[in-house]
Formats: C-alpha cells, structure tokens, sequence
C-alpha cells in the first residue's frame, strides 16, 4: 500500500494534466448546452487509457523498487540484474549504481588484505615472542623452588599469548578447521595436564573420572575451549576445586569421585539414548553476578567481579563461544555469586552418528 502511495505522488502532476483537459471539455459542453453523451463517451476512454498508461507505470516502478531492494539486502547480487534503462535519467542512475559498486567491491578488497597483512604480522608476532618465553621457562626451571612465582607469572604469558593466536585464527577458521572422531577424555586430560601446576599451587582439588565418549569435533580447537574455561576456573576459585564430569539423560551427573591432584583412569559412558552430550566444568569459585551473566559472551566485557580482581579480559568466553559456534557445539553457563559457576558444553550425537 506504502509504494502505491508512493507512486501516486510521484505522479500526481500528470493525474492532474490528464483530469484537465477532460474537466475542461465537460464545462465547455455544459456552457454551449451540448449533448453529454460524446463527452462522456470521450471522457470515460480517456481516463481508462491514462489509468492503463498508469497501472503499466507502477507495474514498471514496483519491479524497479523491487530490485533496488534486492540489491540493497544483498549487495553482492549483480547489477546485470537491473533492467535495461529505458531514458537517460535511467542510464545515469545505473551507471552511478555501477560506480558506487565498484567503490564497495574495492573498498572491501583493500579492507580485507589490510585484515590479512595484520593477521600474518601479529600471528608471526606471537610465534617469534613464544622463543624467548621458552629460553626464560628454561632458566627458570634450573631453580624451580626460587622461581616459583616467576614461573607462575610466565605462564601467565603464555595462556595471554595463546590466546592472542586463539583470536587472529578465529577470524578465518575455516582453512583450520579439521573435523574428526575425538575422544573427549584424550582433549580433557591434556588441558589437565597443562594446568596441573596452578592446582597444586593453589591447593584446589579435581574431580574427575575419564570418560569414554567421541565427539565429532576439532580436537584443537575444543581443547582450546576447554584450557579457557579451565583457566577461568582456576582464575576465580580461592578454595575448593573443580569438578569435570558427564550429565547424564535424566540430568544429574556422572564421574563423583574426589581428586586432589591426578586423573583417575576408570571410564564412564553417557546413555546411549541420548541425543546430545554434555559436558560440565563446575567450580566452587566466586562466581558471577545474576545481572553480568546475559553479557559474559561479549567480547571485551569483563562483568563486575572481573574487573574487581583484575584478572578478566574479557576475551575467553568471547572466543569460546565464537570457535564453539563454529563446531556445531553449544556452550551455556549457570552462575551463582559466591557458591560457584558451570560451564556447559553441548555436543550433538546425530552429527557424529552421519560421520
């Protein structure tokens, strides 16, 4: 209805000269005393043939609106798909279109090699910076008992480090991306491993029991999810632990038995009927304010009790969600300020059953 009206103002001058001449003739009839019937008779084929004339023309505008509409919802159509002009004024505006296009197409070539060029040069970056931090790791493990904290300190580092490569890589994942038949426990235990150092020092205990189920995944890439989630639990709990384990389909939880500082090697498996597993780090940390927990997925957003302790950057989750997104995964959170946090992360069964 809006572009009928809109076509309707468009042409409301030439409504106005097509009524006129046929309001025109009617007075002149009327004047001189003429017979009504010609002037009806001529006045009726006129405006049925402007009405036509008009009806064609919105037909014409509609489907030109409609393109430009395409063209807009999606840029990346072809202006081939314009009709051809049919005056000059049409021509110009096309040609413009044209320009216009060409302008974006290069805008956004530039935009995407200067993207490139500063991926490869912080990714070279954080490789070359990795060197220096092993020579130091070196060094400071000659005396591991004086550099205690020194070393606590480096590996701060490295986890800052990887997760600046963890960022630049999920710009473009899909070169990266390597989908296969992963054993959970195998991507569970290594990031247990790389963390075994904070759980001692900090004196917190691990639940956890190997598992045997395979996910259809990049094994890279969720143990990075994984070393992100571990890292923020280790970050945010003074006392307690962390507690690694399956829910199961009636929704409690498998794998219960205590472990202060190794991995029991005992199996568990999820019910087979199941249509999705799910896979639950849970903390006694400190956990996270009810009105900061809709925008922990935000990047850059560190929430209350981030910012409080300054240890957040506000990037770990940002990056799980995103490289979890792009798995076919889903990972969700359930907080409580000062009991403890759990971490949700979602496989489907149906994407492994078609590998």
């Amino acid at each position: 209805m809006k572009l009928f009206v809109d076509y309707l103002n468009k042409i409301k001058f030439h409504i106005l000269l097509m009524l006129f001449p046929t309001i025109l003739t009617g007075i002149i009839f009327l004047l001189y005393q003429l017979p009504l019937e010609p002037v009806l008779y001529i006045a009726v084929l006129w405006l049925l043939t402007g009405f036509g004339a008009y009806a064609v023309g919105f037909h014409n505008y509609r489907k030109k609106i409609h393109n430009l509409q395409m063209i807009t919802a999606a840029p990346d159509i072809s202006l081939s798909r314009l009709e051809v002009p049919s005056d000059e004024a049409d021509a110009l505006q096309q040609e413009i279109m044209h320009s216009l296009n060409h302008m974006r197409m290069d805008a956004e070539t530039a935009k995407q090699k200067t993207l490139e060029e500063m991926t490869d040069y912080y990714t070279m970056w954080a490789h070359q910076i990795k060197t220096p931090i092993f020579a130091l790791r070196l060094l400071l493990q000659e005396n591991p008992s004086e550099n205690k904290d020194a070393l606590a300190e480096l590996f701060k580092i490295e986890q800052y480090v990887e997760m600046v490569l963890g960022y630049l890589r999920t710009e473009d994942m899909s070169s990266d991306l390597k989908l296969s038949r992963c054993n959970l426990d195998t991507i569970i235990r290594r990031q247990i491993h790389k963390y075994a150092g904070i759980f001692v020092s900090k004196k917190l205990s691990l639940t956890y029991k190997g598992i045997s189920e395979s996910v259809l995944t990049d094994e890279k890439w969720l143990g990075f999810v994984i070393g992100q989630i571990l890292s923020n639990a280790l970050k945010y709990t003074r006392a307690g632990g962390i507690h690694i384990y399956l829910k199961d389909v009636n929704g409690s939880h498998q794998n219960s038995d205590n472990l202060s500082d190794t991995v029991i090697s005992s199996t568990s498996t999820a019910t087979d009927t199941a249509t999705s597993i799910t896979l639950i780090i849970e903390d006694t940390g400190i956990g996270i304010r009810e009105e900061d927990l809709p925008r922990i997925f935000e990047k850059g957003y560190t929430g209350v009790n981030g910012r409080e302790n300054n240890r957040a950057t506000g990037i770990g989750l940002y990056l799980s969600q995103k490289i979890m997104n792009r798995l076919g995964h889903h990972i969700y959170i359930t907080s409580e300020e000062g009991t403890g946090t759990k971490v949700f992360l979602e496989f489907s069964r149906k994407d492994l059953m078609m590998y």
